[in-house]
């Protein structure tokens, strides 16, 4: 009697081990009916409970009776967990689970720089795809200790961010992000001779960006950027004032409106080029790529002056004398009013 009960005690055993063995091994913890790998963030300073919250959040319920004690074991289960992104494929096991956050093999996001105007509001965008809120990345932009030390200066630290799409880590911190943006700041000029066609110019980096911040607010169509960078650098060759309407905007602060006014022109700021000379003290918005290979690539013409055709097609008509600078300007005029504008 008591060898029967011994065994069915050891048989028992095996079988609670062999249960335990298949369910940490076998048994997938990111069910099959998920279709998809579940994505889970951990904040930076979370703890273990946190993180079973999150994963319970997204569908995935290990059996705490098996996984508490095999996260212990496998020196997981620790008061302050990996921060970042993680990817749990579709029939992941506990071994795999715990290995993935144990080891922080966390997976990139796709940060997007599209066009943003000013420092703060690349620090809205990069916030929207990493841990960092906005306000701390402004708080790094507006360091002036700091960005003295990296090269820029208020007025011309958005000169370092280049419009693309790049991969981060999504704890990344607000000076991790700054200093990509510096590598990749520095590999983009290096490419394609960008770097050595703007020292042929007599320019630098920063003022080839802002240049380009002008061309591309003037014209969206990358098929006319290369003759009005051409035109803007005839004027600063001649001493001439740029006269560019989107500077007087950005001074006055007047976003949005469908005209410029002589009360825009005649706004005193150092970024109004119709009241200074020569550029503006940074850019005016982040530029396109099209825009800035425009200034670094302009059309080789004698043109000095441009105005908008006013046919709707957001095109510009471009003279080389006053004379015909005024023949566009009633061009423009005629097709407002055939448009019934004015």
């Amino acid at each position: 009697m008591v060898k029967k009960t011994l065994f069915a005690l050891i048989l028992i055993g095996i079988l609670l081990v062999g249960y335990a063995y298949y369910s940490i091994t076998v048994v997938p913890v990111v069910p099959d009916s998920l279709e998809q790998p579940v994505v889970i963030t951990i904040p930076s300073g979370a703890d273990y409970e946190q993180v079973m919250d999150s994963l319970a959040a997204a569908g995935v319920t290990p059996n705490r009776a098996i996984f508490d004690p095999l996260a212990e074991r496998m020196a997981w289960k620790r008061e302050t967990m990996r921060s970042g992104r993680f990817v749990l494929p579709v029939g992941t096991s506990m071994v795999g689970l715990i290995r993935k956050l144990r080891n922080g093999s966390q997976q990139a996001v796709k940060v997007i720089l599209n066009l943003e105007r000013e420092p703060m509001n690349v620090a809205a965008k990069a916030a929207r795809f990493l841990e960092t809120d906005s306000l701390s990345l402004v708080r790094l932009f507006q360091n002036e200790a700091f960005i003295d030390s990296i090269g820029y200066s208020k007025e011309t630290l958005q000169t370092l961010f280049i419009p693309n799409t790049y991969e981060l880590y999504w704890n990344a911190s607000p000076r991790e992000f700054v200093a990509r943006m510096i590598k990749e700041h520095d590999r983009f000029w290096k490419a394609d001779g960008r770097l050595e066609k703007a020292k042929a110019k007599g320019l630098t980096p920063a003022e080839i960006y802002t240049l380009a911040s002008i061309v591309y607010s003037e014209s969206l169509a990358k098929s006319e950027q290369p003759r009005i960078a051409g035109l803007y650098l005839n004027r600063i060759r001649q001493g001439m004032k740029l006269q560019s309407d989107p500077t007087a905007v950005f001074a006055t602060r007047a976003f949005g409106i469908k005209r410029v006014l002589n009360e825009h022109i005649q706004f005193e700021h150092p970024y109004n080029t119709y009241t200074n000379y020569g550029l503006p003290p940074g850019p005016i918005t982040m530029p396109s790529v099209s825009a800035i290979d425009a200034v670094l690539n302009p059309e080789s013409h004698d043109y000095v002056y441009m105005c908008a055709k006013g046919d709707n097609s957001s095109l510009h008509n471009f003279a080389k004398t006053l004379a015909g600078h005024s023949r566009n300007i009633a061009v423009y005029v005629a097709n407002l009013r055939a448009r019934g504008l004015r």
